[in-house]
């Protein structure tokens, strides 16, 4: 056994694991092991969706079961079994979404212990399971990254006191009675074994002295045996200094004389660090940018293929190196690069990953192509090589378990940061970088020009301080829970057995994430399935369609474990419109009603949150709700009635907000709005394959006259009272913002606008012109302001008494017209030719000549002989897909998708439901 390590590992007495006691901790260790092992070895455990690509003695390695398997943990449903309860029907459980917006940034220790691609904060995750959970309630996370959901439901039981002040005030001020503190059980699961490993780390407890110990013994072995490699002589001639970090520049190809650019020096101004756009040839005074100059490349023989293969030529071009607390800058001078030109000769280290990268997305940006890039090893200048390997094999080799799981769990963080992905600090948007540790892009494969090779001591020393001080206030139990890998479509948990879901998948094409774990999990030799990956990709041909079957199979898996009654927390951060209604779609398909979204700002962005145009700054949180049987069952027995429908109302109100309030203002509860509620309903009883039993006219009809309606939105009669007093302390009503993209937004605005001020044609133009701008949809025909006000609305054309609407209106703002009578000519003159909105009866008169239209004009679609519809009326499509799906003519709305164009169909959340609904429909009946 390494030496580095002679303590051996402690024994703490009996423990107990799933009912089990044993001896020690190791013998509890060595009984799962052998049981795992055993799994292992059978073919049909390894069939298992989203199974880690790697040999058994790899995922062993890693795993640490029962609490954690690198692979489908086969001891969940024991740990359900232990832990679990079962749901209760006769219990009553109650809730509504949390009507909190959390606002966390990314400084708190505990979320800076391990970096990520993306992960939610833990702080901000803590409210939410508080809010929909008891002490011993079982939390899932299906899609848990590097483990937040665990640490928040542990925080939940240990969360300081001024934390659990701070929150009950925030609480209180909110009318939320006080939170029920205390531990949660969590079960995370995630397709990466990168990820699950680090979540295992920050989940399960370990003795936070001996690790910090085994870590500074691995720095201090590590530069007995090559802290010669970091050494450097200061500029007296005769002091011998650690280098920092070592900045290496690619060299380019003069275009004039063909003579070599040091890119670094050539480019960067040593004072102020920043980076010029046009370089000067040292050799003939050419100038040029470096977009316009070849890379130069060397031959090397790749130890992975014995073939000789290209590389860009690199050389070292400043060395930052310390001397006290005093820190010095050089260029390399003869004994620097003797040193380096030796270390370049040295064997090519055992544990040095050799894996090639497969063809990705990722492998295709960020210049991995230009600098032929091809393989794990490439990423590491020799000297590089030879520390990480060393770092990996000795951590490795640590003889307690725990230990030796925390050493990787530091030692993972420095893979990029010592790869050539890590950048030289420079001037870099208006900002100068704090140190020269992780300065790779988050979220790519960048090869930077010029890159920063940092000592490991220089990454690691004062991350292993950091460590060692955040784990000593954060304590963990064994008895969190459990850590799985594997598919989120696939968890081997019993039917309806969690309390609730806080989970935050992939979204659309922001992060690749199987891509950019490849580097991670090439050391441990697991490696992510990318095939059930919930993303899309195109590279391995993954559209929207394949995104949405993924996402639709992984909420479908959410819906069966969780008990009725209870709620999922979806985090969403992609702000294209069919990305969004896919994952609507996805989510109404499998069951789930959604009750709120609200935002969750995590302050910071990743670099492609920043950087692209499909991506939001500002990340959106989906509440939603799994149904209690007893609406199933009555829709079963009643059939799709109208009283069905309001059955389905009168449950989805009791599951909605009745009042939120923010800086001391009422909002406006989108959900509650009458349209949103149709919405909803029609998306539940298409998901349960049976008639939509009331039109859109008879719905906004009859919802009135049966519930109570206050500033535009729908409640119960017994949620009427809370907001009523709620409403009575502010001054001003709770408005709607709506954003007019479309025909029916477009309506929708006029009758918000018509219903506060009935308005002429003259009037009403300019002010609807606005509203109808860049945010247009891109294949929906803009409707003129006439017909959409013949076909939605009534024109006073002076004859009779003045509707009551627009008499309210002109009484309450013109003084002169105050106290006349309704047939008053003076009010009569005002009045003329001013359109407002109709009552409920006229309304449903209007509707449905309306709608004879729109049935009228869909046969022309219909008829359509060309290969795509390049400009429709989305409300034309929308009438056209419901009345098919109510005469059960599913290849109708089959057919016409197939004549739209895939943004038609995919960015509307209406058409997308009833088109996906025929496909499930007519592929059952094959």
């Amino acid at each position: 056994m390494n030496q580095l390590f002679d303590q051996q590992a402690e024994e703490y007495g009996p423990v107990e694991c799933l009912g089990q006691t044993f001896p020690s901790d190791k013998a509890r260790r060595e009984h799962f092991l052998k049981l795992l092992a055993e799994k292992l070895q059978d073919p049909e455990f390894r069939k298992q969706e989203g199974f880690p690509v790697g040999t058994d003695e790899a995922i062993l390695e890693m795993s640490n079961p029962p609490y954690y398997t690198a692979c489908p943990n086969p001891w969940l449903k024991d740990f359900i079994e232990q832990y679990g309860s079962a749901y209760d029907p006769s219990a009553k459980y109650s809730g509504e979404p949390l009507a909190i917006d959390v606002s966390v940034g990314k400084t708190d220790a505990i979320y800076r212990a391990h970096s990520y691609h993306t992960k939610v904060p833990h702080l901000a995750i803590v409210p939410s399971i508080l809010h929909y959970t008891r002490p011993g309630d079982v939390v899932l996370d299906g899609f848990s990254g590097s483990g937040m959901t665990g640490v928040a439901a542990q925080w939940c039981g240990t969360a300081p006191s001024d934390y659990r002040h701070e929150l009950e005030i925030n609480w209180k001020k909110q009318g939320k009675p006080a939170p029920k503190w205390g531990a949660r059980k969590a079960i995370l699961n995630d397709l990466s074994p990168a990820a699950t490993y680090i979540g295992a780390n920050y989940n399960i407890p370990f003795d936070v002295e001996a690790f910090a110990k085994a870590g500074q013994d691995l720095l201090r072995q590590l530069d007995e045996e090559i802290g010669w490699m970091y050494e450097t002589i200061h500029s007296d001639g005769k002091t011998t200094a650690r280098i920092d970090y070592t900045v290496w520049s690619e060299v380019l190809n003069c275009p004039e004389c063909a003579g070599e650019i040091i890119f670094t020096t050539a480019a960067l101004d040593e004072k102020t660090k920043s980076v010029a756009d046009v370089l000067t040839c040292p050799h003939c005074g050419a100038e040029g940018k470096k977009e316009k100059m070849d890379l130069l490349f060397e031959t090397f023989v790749d130890p992975a293929t014995g073939q000789m293969e290209k590389r860009p030529k690199r050389v070292p071009a400043l060395i930052s190196y310390k001397l006290g607390k005093t820190t010095y800058t050089k260029k390399p001078d003869e004994k620097d690069l003797e040193k380096v030109a030796k270390i370049a000769s040295l064997p090519t280290p055992e544990d040095l990953p050799l894996d090639s990268f497969p063809d990705c997305q990722m492998t295709r940006v960020g210049r991995m192509k230009t600098t032929n890039t091809t393989a794990i090893h490439h990423l590491f200048l020799p000297r590089a090589a030879q520390a990480m390997a060393r770092l990996w094999r000795k951590a490795k080799s640590h003889p307690d378990p725990r230990t030796r799981g925390m050493l990787l769990f530091l030692v993972e963080q420095a893979i990029w940061g010592m790869s050539v992905l890590n950048r030289y600090k420079t001037i870099m948007h208006g900002r100068t970088e704090s140190s020269n540790v992780n300065q790779y892009l988050s979220g790519v494969y960048y090869v930077p020009s010029h890159t920063s090779e940092v000592s490991p001591w220089y990454n690691l020393s004062n991350r292993l301080k950091r460590l060692a001080k955040v784990f000593t206030a954060y304590k963990t139990s064994s008895e969190f829970g459990m850590v799985t890998c594997g598919s989120a479509a696939s968890i081997p948990i019993p039917d309806g057995s969690i309390d609730y879901i806080f989970t935050d998948p992939p979204f659309g094409e922001n992060i690749y994430y199987s891509d950019l774990n490849f580097l991670v999990e090439s050391w441990h030799g697991v490696k992510t399935d990318p095939n059930p990956e919930a993303i899309v990709d195109r590279v391995r041909k993954k559209g929207i369609p394949e995104y949405q079957h993924l996402m639709y199979s992984c909420f479908a898996e959410y819906y069966r474990v969780l008990k009725p009654g209870r709620w999922m927390t979806v985090v969403f951060s992609n702000s294209k419109a069919a990305v969004w209604n896919t994952i609507q779609v996805a989510l109404q398909q499998t069951g789930f009603v959604v009750a709120e979204v609200t935002a969750l700002d995590k302050k910071q962005g990743s670099f492609q949150q920043v950087m692209s145009p499909n991506t939001v700054k500002q990340d959106l949180v989906i509440s939603v709700y799994k149904p209690n049987g007893g609406l199933e069952e009555r829709l079963e027995q009643n059939g799709a009635t109208p009283e069905s429908a309001w059955d389905f109302v009168e449950t989805h109100l009791r599951n909605l907000s009745v009042v939120k309030a923010s800086n001391g203002q009422i909002e406006f509860i989108v959900e509650r709005d009458p349209r949103r509620i149709f919405d909803r309903m029609v998306a539940w009883f298409v998901r349960h394959n049976v008639p939509v039993p009331l039109s859109n006219d008879e719905f906004l009809s009859g919802i009135r006259s049966r519930f109570p309606e206050r500033d535009g939105m729908v409640f119960l009669t017994e949620q009427v009272a809370e907001y009523d007093k709620k409403r009575a302390q502010v001054y001003e009503a709770p408005q709607l913002e709506l954003f007019v993209s479309d025909e029916r937004s477009a309506i929708d605005w006029l009758t918000d606008f018509l219903r506060k001020r009935p308005s002429t044609y003259q009037e009403t133009h300019p002010e609807f012109t606005t509203q109808v701008g860049a945010g247009w949809k891109k294949h929906e025909a803009k409707p003129e302001l006439k017909a959409l006000l013949e076909d939605n609305f009534l024109k006073y054309d002076g004859n009779g008494e003045v509707p009551s609407q627009i008499h309210s209106y002109l009484s309450t703002n013109h003084k002169d017209l105050r106290g006349l009578d309704k047939d008053d000519p003076r009010l009569i003159a005002k009045a003329k030719d001013r359109w407002y909105v109709p009552d409920p009866n006229k309304a449903q008169d209007l509707e449905k000549k309306r709608e004879k239209a729109l049935l009228k004009e869909f046969e022309t679609y219909k008829s359509f002989s060309g290969r795509k519809i390049k400009e429709s009326r989305l409300e034309v499509l929308r009438a056209g897909f419901r009345n098919a799906w109510a005469n059960k003519d599913y290849e109708t709305i089959i057919k016409m998708a197939g004549k739209l164009p895939d943004a038609t169909l995919q960015e509307d959340e209406k058409l997308l439901t009833f088109y996906d609904m025929a496909v499930t429909r007519v592929e059952g009946d094959l």
